[in-house]
């Protein structure tokens, strides 16, 4: 920078790529805390049973009851460490005019927060991701530096995962039936789970392929929407975005994005060609563990009986 010429910042162009926790707030918005260093969850074993007929002479029959198995997981830690350069706060700071016009206090001050700040979204990100993944698959993998891979599984029923569609059943040919794809997976559901899924999420391109099919036009409803993350006027980025409502099922298209720590690649949270059947009940928990410091956390996520799955079809590829 030439010191004879006149110079004037005008602002700072910051980054836009914000999480939105969408997923996490709608479907694990229950937050429990405790110091326990494991984390169990029982799972109820419930058939659809009816009342035995017996003679009227004849003593009542002895029905079992029903039984119960629980899960263990010893969750890994989420450990972000920075390193603070002492040279910093005598630097000028991003969005600062030029010369300098903070004290280094107030740059490193600025510094600090601006780092607090990266890590509660690198935080979110990851928390989101795993939701994500709860939700597609019922299962989280947990894997990082020291920890061996571990895969929760929360014992979704196999039917709940049904092959991709290929051919002509695919959601982008003429020939393909989406409103029955969904009407069947919500059948099977609520046979498999007790619950009744009304929230359809979608990647993007699927999401297209549905919305632009001409059985979905003629029924497809259009309303404002007012859930967890989603208000009329809001302007979203990343996250859920509603799009109507068709068959009761309310239709919404994910679009988020992370660095694969593995390679380094920026990927989907929600792969863009992945459908799955949800509902706001499945009574998802968030599950931080605080160590007696303070100032670590641990993170798992479930829900209530494998409840928040749906239909992991991959509907168009």
């Amino acid at each position: 920078m030439n010191e004879y010429t006149t110079n004037t910042l005008i602002g700072v162009v910051e980054g836009l790529k914000t999480p939105n926790p969408a997923l996490l707030e709608r479907y694990f918005a229950t937050v429990s805390q405790d110091e326990s260093e494991e984390i169990h969850f029982d799972v109820l074993s419930k058939k659809r049973r009816i009342a035995p007929f017996v003679s009227p002479v004849v003593e009542g029959k002895v029905v079992e009851a029903a039984g119960f198995t629980t899960s263990t997981f010893k969750p890994a830690y989420i450990k972000d460490k920075r390193v603070f350069d002492p040279s910093q706060p005598l630097k000028r700071s991003a969005g600062e005019q030029i010369g300098g016009s903070l004290s280094p206090e107030q740059r490193r001050s600025a510094y600090l927060a601006q780092q607090l700040q990266d890590q509660t979204e690198m935080i979110t990100r990851r928390l989101e991701l795993m939701a994500a993944e709860a939700i597609r698959t019922g299962k989280v993998t947990v894997k990082g530096d020291g920890y061996p891979e571990v895969v929760v599984d929360f014992g979704r029923a196999a039917a709940l995962s049904p092959a991709a569609l290929a051919g002509a059943a695919l959601w982008s040919a003429g020939t393909s039936t989406p409103l029955k794809n969904l009407r069947q997976g919500a059948k099977l559901v609520r046979q498999n789970s007790g619950t009744d899924p009304v929230d359809v999420i979608m990647g993007e391109d699927a999401a297209e392929a549905f919305i632009e099919h001409a059985t979905v036009q003629k029924r497809l409803a259009l309303r404002n929407f007012v859930g967890a993350q989603l208000a009329p006027g809001s302007e979203i980025v990343e996250g859920l975005t509603y799009h109507g409502t068709v068959d009761r099922f309310n239709i919404f298209s994910y679009s988020g994005w992370y660095v694969d720590p593995a390679d380094g690649v920026e990927k989907e949270i929600w792969p863009a060609d992945q459908v799955a059947m949800t509902s706001a009940g499945i009574e998802g928990v968030r599950e931080p563990r605080v160590r007696p410091r303070g100032h670590v956390r641990r993170h798992l996520l479930h829900g209530a009986g494998g409840a928040w799955c749906v239909v992991d079809a991959r509907l168009l590829r």
